[in-house]
């Protein structure tokens, strides 16, 4: 008697065009068929009429590779079939368990198929660019808590995630879990997310949308779930993850398409930072700013010192792009020079300090005044309705206040963050009640130039503040 051998196939996600054809040739050769009945709708034209067909319900493989062995013993050529791949939660690995258990001698030839992810992947573009995992939710041979374990290292990791077994009717909260568990460990809100249900057969329904979005009740037992990683996005209806973490920027400039280096350090920062705070549930305006500030100082006090007036980000983000802003005053010039070139050329913004200007040291030598408060008194006259920003000088800030109670200032809006000893925290309390001016103060004595300027740059951003992606001027 010739020596046994079975045939382990993946027959792909259920369409004829997704059959290779060493799976093809292996059915025609197949004495005796052995697979889950739901499958063999797809290999039926392939067989011989005298092929011999057992089929089985679900959750019975043990049985199915029972069977194979025994016709194999007998000398058959069997083929047992698995949708998909046959080794990715397939077949394959039970048949070579069996074989050990039973000490056959069987020859074992495992083909391989296209997989569910693979399929929903090519259907949503190429979401799969980058190092991926997969994971299956079903409980039934792991437990939960070691899946959600690999849940959290895929998260943490940064993998492009792909999701089996998201949903059934016994199971309905652990696709829930996964999204909080995602969204716990810093993946942005943003994150497309692809879904695709029945891939490859004629029921075949494609979607994107974010892991903020996501509906976990759009999923059943035949739905592949593709998260995407910090680098993944959606263009045109499909969703992209590049080769790589540091790409050239396009011509364009249009940085959805790639982030340089320096901006990927930066976007990990954030995420990073966004994760260690004590309250995440804050308006996503005061959440930009309060980014900025911690990975500016590394100092999580931030969290207790920033104060920013309810929408004042997106306020100043909106005059800016509706030309009602077109000049930033700085107290000192290392402010000024904090505040992303490439950002003020794309807006079209003019950043002005004058501490050096000759009328300001003129006037704080006639008027017996600090130069910083000179240099206000001149931008008010030039500039009253700019966006003052002060990262140095108490008496420049109480200096603006004088003038806007005076009428003589209309600021578009006030960044309060001068650091000191000295009249500080006053300066900041004068500058509270001014209600009908936007306003983001730093609390207390802390503070500085380096603070000031990145609140500037948190404000002419504020547009990559939902996607969570820092540092397109870097």
């Amino acid at each position: 008697m010739k020596q046994p051998k079975i045939i382990i196939a993946g027959i792909g996600p259920g369409n004829k065009q997704d059959i290779t054809p060493a799976v093809v040739a292996a059915l025609q050769e197949a004495d005796a068929v052995v697979g889950y009945k739901y499958y063999f709708r797809f290999v039926t034209p392939y067989l011989r009429p005298d092929t011999e067909c057992i089929d089985t319900g679900m959750k019975r493989e043990r049985i199915r590779a029972e069977q194979a062995f025994e016709l194999a013993e007998q000398g058959k050529t069997v083929c047992v079939i698995s949708s998909g791949d046959a080794g990715i939660y397939g077949m394959t690995p039970l048949v070579y368990e069996m074989k050990r258990e039973r000490n056959s001698n069987a020859e074992i030839i495992s083909l391989p198929g296209i997989s569910a992810f693979q399929k929903a992947a090519s259907l949503l573009g190429a979401p799969v660019g980058h190092d991926f995992c997969v994971i299956s939710l079903s409980d039934l041979m792991t437990p939960w808590e070691r899946i959600e374990k690999r849940i959290i290292a895929a998260a943490a990791a940064d993998f492009v995630t792909a999701v089996y077994n998201p949903k059934s009717e016994g199971r309905y909260w652990q696709l829930y879990r996964l999204k909080e568990l995602f969204l716990q460990e810093g993946r942005s809100p943003q994150t497309p997310v692809g879904y695709v249900r029945q891939a490859g057969r004629p029921e075949q329904e494609v979607h994107i949308t974010t892991l903020e979005a996501f509906d976990p009740e759009k999923t059943d037992m035949f739905t592949v779930v593709l998260i995407g990683n910090s680098q993944s996005y959606e263009w045109n209806g499909t969703m992209i993850t590049p080769r790589g973490y540091y790409r050239e920027e396009v011509a364009t400039g249009n940085t959805q398409y790639g982030a340089s280096k320096g901006q990927d350090i930066m976007i990990r920062s954030f995420r990073t930072i966004e994760k260690e705070l004590r309250n995440r549930d804050i308006p996503l305006d005061h959440k930009w700013a309060l980014l900025h500030a911690i990975h500016t100082t590394a100092d999580f006090e931030m969290e207790k010192l920033l104060h920013t007036d309810e929408k004042a980000v997106e306020t100043l983000y909106q005059g800016i792009i509706g030309k009602r802003i077109r000049t930033i005053v700085t107290d000192v010039t290392m402010a000024a020079s904090g505040i992303r070139k490439g950002a003020l050329e794309r807006l079209g913004v003019k950043v002005k300090c004058y501490l050096g200007d000759p009328r300001t040291a003129a006037m704080a030598t006639e008027k017996g005044i600090t130069r910083t408060q000179a240099g206000t008194r001149l931008a008010v006259e030039d500039h009253p309705d700019a966006l003052f920003v002060f990262g140095n000088a108490p008496t420049a800030l109480m200096e603006l206040c004088d003038l806007i109670r005076k009428g003589k200032a209309h600021p578009a809006g006030i960044i309060a963050a001068p650091v000191g000893f000295v009249h500080v925290q006053e300066s900041k309390h004068m500058t509270k009640p001014f209600t009908a001016i936007p306003k983001i103060i730093v609390e207390g004595r802390k503070g500085g130039s380096n603070l000031a300027a990145t609140l500037v740059n948190a404000v002419l951003c504020y547009n990559d503040a939902e996607q969570l992606r820092p540092g397109r001027d870097v």
